[in-house]
Order: structure tokens, then sequence, then C-alpha cells
């Protein structure tokens, strides 16, 4: 069954001029009006709209490079830009080359966010490289010495069931160290040279380029030697109550 409409040419004639009137629009938009028809709607036309849009955006200071993140506020570095990436999901940027254009909105929000939940940015920062360059030596740390991780090999195929359980040392054991190292942080009044982050579980030697000449050697040797132990008796412990949580899971 065909059903027709009264004036449906008159509708039609109606709907086709507006779209031209759209197509016109957009190409004065795309900056394609003088073009063939053909070309003005092409993926090149549309490209470089994009990338004349988006000099207008720069310009007028809506959207900031990662050089020049700075300039939105004291608490991002040139350095900021892929890090607020990774571990903010920060998505509202656009690529251009080499460098990242982020939207100065967000970045304002972004900051002030951080600053409600007291995050130093800078501060966070240190903190993940850090605990990358920790993570990094545990795991390298049984390694023979003069082996290549990445060497090529081959495993015999009759070559099987070759394992072995982990030896495990009372949590008490080590809950005693940390408690230990916890009264010597107290006495030694090591706050003021060692933060703690993750609820007091993982310490951090406070670097100050502009003071750091004037620190005696012995202290901030002493205070590095700290948060090495603490940080390796606290992942001993994270790792002892991991292996328990596997075994009663397998139980």
């Amino acid at each position: 069954m065909v059903i027709h409409f009264k004036n449906s040419k008159k509708m039609e004639t109606k709907i086709l001029e507006e779209l031209k009137q759209i197509k016109f629009i957009l190409s004065k938009i795309t900056g394609t009006e003088d073009l063939p028809t053909k070309e003005k709607f092409s993926q090149e036309a549309l490209d470089k709209a994009a990338k004349e849009y988006q000099d207008m955006v720069i310009k007028r200071g809506e959207w900031v490079s990662n050089n020049d993140l700075y300039k939105v506020s004291n608490i991002y570095s040139w350095s900021s830009g892929k890090f607020i990436i990774e571990k903010f999901g920060f998505n509202n940027y656009f690529q251009r080359g080499k460098s990242y254009y982020f939207n100065k909105k967000d970045l304002l929000a972004l900051r002030n966010e951080l600053k409600v939940r007291k995050i130093d940015l800078g501060r966070y920062m240190e903190l993940i490289e850090d605990q990358e360059k920790f993570e990094k030596y545990i795991s390298t740390i049984n390694l023979p010495k003069g082996k290549n991780k990445k060497k090529s090999f081959e495993i015999p195929e009759e070559l099987e069931e070759i394992e072995t359980k982990p030896y495990l040392i009372s949590e008490e054991v080590i809950k005693k160290e940390i408690e230990e190292l916890k009264q010597e942080f107290r006495n030694k009044k090591l706050a003021d040279y060692v933060d703690l982050y993750y609820k007091g579980t993982y310490g951090m030697f406070k670097y100050q380029y502009e003071f750091d000449k004037y620190l005696e050697a012995s202290l901030k040797r002493e205070s590095k030697n700290w948060c090495n132990k603490f940080n390796y008796a606290n992942n001993a412990l994270k790792k002892l109550k991991e292996i328990q949580k596997a075994a009663e899971e397998q139980t």
C-alpha cells in the first residue's frame, strides 16, 4: 500500500532546498565554497578545515600545548601532559605532530580537583617514578649478574614439572620490623626528611634541589636507607598476604 501525502512534491522541494543551504553553510565553514562540488567535502578539504579550526582555538587560548602547560597553572610542567593522560584518563586533547594540545578549561578543572584532594601533582609524579624504580629493583634483585633478560632461548620439549613453592616468613616477624622502623622514624624525627604515602606504607625521601647541598650527607643517607628498609618490609608483607590469599583460594 502506498500512501500519498498532500503537497508531497512541494515538501520534497523544500527539503532539497534546505539540504542545499546546509551544504553551502558547510562549504563556507570549511572554506571550500569556490571549489568544484566533488572537492568541497573531500577528506583533504575536511582535514584542512579541521587544522585551521585547531589553529584558531589555539590562538584564542582555548587549547594549550604540552610545552606551555605551566602557563595554565604552576602545578603543571612540560612533562605533565603524558602523565595526566595515563594516570587520570585526561581525554580532552588532540595531537598534532609530536605536540599535544590540552583543553584549558579542563586543565583548570583538574587542578581544582587535585587541590581539593590535597594532591601535589609534581610530588605525585615523583612518587610514581620512585615506585617504578623500587619495583624494578625488587624484580631484578634475584637475577644472576650479567644475564640478559631478553636473551633468546628454547626450552627442550621433554623439560617439564620443575617448580617450587616459596618459603614463608611469619607475618609477625615482618610486622615487628615495620613497627621498629616506625619507632625509629619517630625517634629520629625523620618526618622532616621523609614523606609517607599510601596510608603510611611507602616512604620517600624529600629531595629539594635548593637545599640539598646543605643537608648532611649522613642524614641524607640515613633517610634513604630507612625508606629502602621500610618499603622492602611493607612489600614483603604485601607479597606474603598475596601468597596466603592465593593458597586459600586453591583450597
